[in-house]
């Protein structure tokens, strides 16, 4: 169907605003664009944190459909029983993913056109709404391209723009190297000009911000982390080391200029007010629980329980039959015999295999949408300053991040309305120390800092997570193949959907001898 054009137009202009499902309370608490005849920048900018919703806070279609029969299992964030070409991306899920980044995409594309359309006072009073409408579409997008590689992007979603004329509204790809240069230096522009911003009284911002409540100083933070993401992401990819190592070195050592974030309570996330709105977790339920998406794999318990990680009964709970004990499933088991431990009897072991905690995960109904975090930004200075032959300050920002990312854990959980799983007691300090000192510093340092990132990532940000185990090529996994199935390696990136060539295909040929799964995106370089 044409809602799945590249353009991201969603098969008409309707959908420049919001859809319309399941968002009756929706008004009650954010402004909706579906229900006034004329836009502004403030009712686009609503629409576009809704529109990305699904992308942002745990949500039923992008668990059950997209991430458990891809990215969760070429990372092993969760245990399930094999079968043929499992390792090949399926079409619902591409096309799910493709759709919902591109109707956001069609909200920003007509945000900005009202915006540059406004007079100067409007264009005033509203200009903080462009630049973070910015910052979040920025990473949205890199997102997609790190899933997809070139995309349509640039002219993409200009439908309302073009007067409603389809002809002229395909759009053409952007390479994935264009689209990174073109988001690098915009969010160079966007940080210095926060710096000398104020935000207008009258401007509303705070009730429309959802993401940092109107804190101009928490938007300066979430712009300059997602450059450090970026740029370390891009850091060792050919022509753009020069630049990453420039600007890595420009934010990092002069933080009163590029303030970070690096404690909690600076986090990027969409939080959740009212379960009773469309914005809420309520279907990480069904997406995790209904076909046994939650079960623990081997990798991840047998690395938490070895080490006594503090963070295992936040993010993990027993199986019923486990006699509280952590036990992950093995993916190099027959098909059967993990069947049986997922759900057969318990006398061939089913009920003892240990599942996401349904308190904290699942059945956490205000589980936020997470999209930077402090532990991943200290992870990624760890890094910085480890490549440059400063071990001791990496150890600080090292340490730093695993004590965020326990902290991280025990403040989900305390926020969710269920308690099926009791909450844990908090981990003492000496606890947390102890686990720090057995992870032991000082060899192979890049790999623990990439095997920290998994076990942070986990099943909260599992895009961002297998971006860096394909950057960093660690932790490594075994897989169980059959000797028929197509697809014998983990893929590096996905297929374009179907639905290119048949509806963008002049476009597409450009790029069609790309579309592979094998072809690695131009920052995997190892």
């Amino acid at each position: 169907m044409k809602k799945y054009i590249v353009m991201g137009l969603c098969a008409a202009s309707a959908l420049l605003i919001i859809p319309s499902c399941k968002k009756e309370s929706f008004g009650d608490f954010y402004r909706n664009p579906s229900k006034v005849t004329e836009t502004t920048v403030e009712k686009q900018f609503a629409g576009m944190l809704y529109a990305y919703r699904q992308l942002t806070v745990p949500d039923y279609r992008n668990y059950f459909v997209t991430i458990l029969p891809t990215i969760a299992r070429y990372i092993q964030i969760d245990g399930w029983a094999n079968e043929a070409n499992q390792l090949i991306p399926g079409a619902a899920a591409i096309d799910d993913r493709w759709s919902r980044y591109y109707e956001g995409l069609a909200q920003f594309r007509e945000l900005e056109t009202v915006y540059h359309s406004s007079d100067e006072i409007v264009q005033s009073e509203t200009r903080i709404f462009l630049l973070a409408a910015k910052i979040f579409f920025y990473d949205q997008t890199q997102q997609i391209v790190d899933i997809h590689g070139s995309i349509p992007w640039s002219e993409a979603g200009k439908l309302s723009s073009n007067g409603g004329d389809y002809t002229v509204s395909y759009s053409a790809y952007d390479s994935a190297e264009d689209i990174y240069t073109t988001m690098l230096d915009d969010l160079k522009s966007i940080s210095t000009e926060l710096n000398g911003l104020t935000i207008p009284s009258t401007s509303g911002f705070a009730n429309q911000d959802l993401i940092n409540n109107g804190d101009l100083d928490l938007w300066k933070k979430y712009c300059n982390s997602l450059r450090v993401r970026m740029l370390t992401r891009i850091s060792d990819a050919g022509s753009f080391s020069s630049r990453a190592q420039s600007e890595l070195a420009e934010i990092i050592e002069n933080p009163s200029t590029y303030p970070l974030i690096l404690t909690n309570a600076d986090n990027a996330q969409l939080d959740v007010f009212d379960p009773s709105t469309g914005i809420n977790a309520t279907g990480f339920q069904d997406a995790l629980e209904s076909w046994n998406g939650n079960i623990a794999g081997k990798k991840m318990i047998d690395h938490m329980n070895e080490n006594k990680d503090p963070r295992l009964p936040f993010v993990f709970e027993p199986g019923a039959e486990a006699d509280d004990e952590f036990i992950g499933l093995d993916p190099m088991l027959t098909s059967s015999v993990q069947s049986n431990l997922i759900t057969g009897p318990a006398s061939s072991g089913g009920g003892t295999l240990a599942i996401y905690n349904r308190s904290t995960f699942s059945r956490n109904d205000y589980f936020p949408g997470i999209l930077i975090t402090a532990s991943e930004v200290n992870f990624l200075l760890s890094e910085y300053y480890q490549n440059a032959g400063n071990s001791s300050t990496a150890q600080t920002y090292f340490e730093d991040g695993i004590t965020e990312s326990i902290a991280l854990f025990q403040e989900i959980r305390s926020v969710s309305n269920d308690n099926i799983t009791p909450a844990a007691d908090a981990p003492s300090q000496t606890a947390i120390n102890d686990y720090i000192e057995r992870i032991g510093w000082g060899t192979n340092n890049i790999q623990l800092i990439a095997m920290q990132k998994w076990l942070h990532f986990n099943m909260m940000q599992p895009y961002q997570n297998w971006a860096e185990v394909r950057r960093l090529d660690y932790p490594t996994f075994e897989f169980r193949l059959d000797p028929s199935d197509n697809q014998k390696t983990v893929p590096v990136k996905w297929n374009l959907p179907s639905s290119e060539p048949t509806y963008n295909g002049e476009n597409y040929s450009v790029v069609a001898d790309q579309d592979n799964v094998n072809t690695k995106l131009f920052w995997d370089v190892n």
